[in-house]
C-alpha cells in the first residue's frame, strides 16, 4: 500500500504551482533537445512529429489550448496517476505499480502507429509519475501536464 492516502494525493498546497510550473518548463526543454537530437538520428521523425501536429487543424488554438490546459490534462493526471498509479501501486508496490502505470500509459498510444508519440508517451508517462510518486500528490502534475500540453501545441510548438 502506498504510503500516502487518497486525501493527501489530492491535498493542494501552494508550493504545486511551482513546481508544476518548473517541471512543465524542464519537460519542453527535454522535447526540444529531442526533436534536434531525433531528427538527426531518425528519417521518419520530422513527418511523425508533423502528424502529431497536423490534428490541430481540427480547431482554433485557443479552444485546443483550453481543452489542453483546463480539462484534458488535468483530466489525464487524475486518472493515469491519482487513480491507476495509485491503485497498482497499492496493489503491486509502489515502484511496480508506477511501472506498470507507465508502460499501460504508453501503450494507450500505440494505436497512433507514431514511434515518435508513443516514445512521447513513454518519457511524460514516466516524468508524471515519478512526479506524483515524489510529491505524494497529483497537482504538481495536474499543473505539469496542462501547462506543458498548452505551451507544446499550442503556445511554442517544437516542429
Amino acid at each position: 500500500m502506498p504510503a500516502w492516502s487518497f486525501v493527501e494525493a489530492f491535498e493542494f498546497r501552494i508550493s504545486h504551482i511551482w513546481i508544476g510550473l518548473t517541471a512543465a518548463a524542464g519537460l519542453y526543454v527535454i522535447f526540444f533537445v529531442g526533436d534536434r537530437l531525433s531528427a538527426l538520428l531518425f528519417d521518419f521523425a520530422k513527418p511523425q512529429i508533423a502528424g502529431i501536429y497536423g490534428t490541430k487543424s481540427q480547431a482554433q488554438g485557443w479552444v485546443i489550448g483550453s481543452l489542453l490546459l483546463l480539462w484534458i490534462g488535468p483530466a489525464e493526471e487524475i486518472f493515469w496517476r491519482g487513480y491507476i498509479q495509485r491503485r497498482l501501486s497499492h496493489a503491486y508496490g509502489g515502484w511496480k505499480g508506477l511501472i506498470v502505470a507507465t508502460l499501460i500509459y504508453t501503450l494507450i498510444h500505440i494505436w497512433s502507429f507514431n514511434f515518435m508519440l508513443i516514445m512521447a508517451a513513454l518519457i511524460c508517462g514516466l516524468f508524471w509519475a515519478l512526479m506524483y510518486k515524489y510529491y505524494r500528490s497529483v497537482w504538481p502534475g495536474i499543473i505539469s501536464h496542462a501547462v506543458w500540453d498548452a505551451v507544446i501545441f499550442v503556445l511554442f510548438p517544437i516542429n
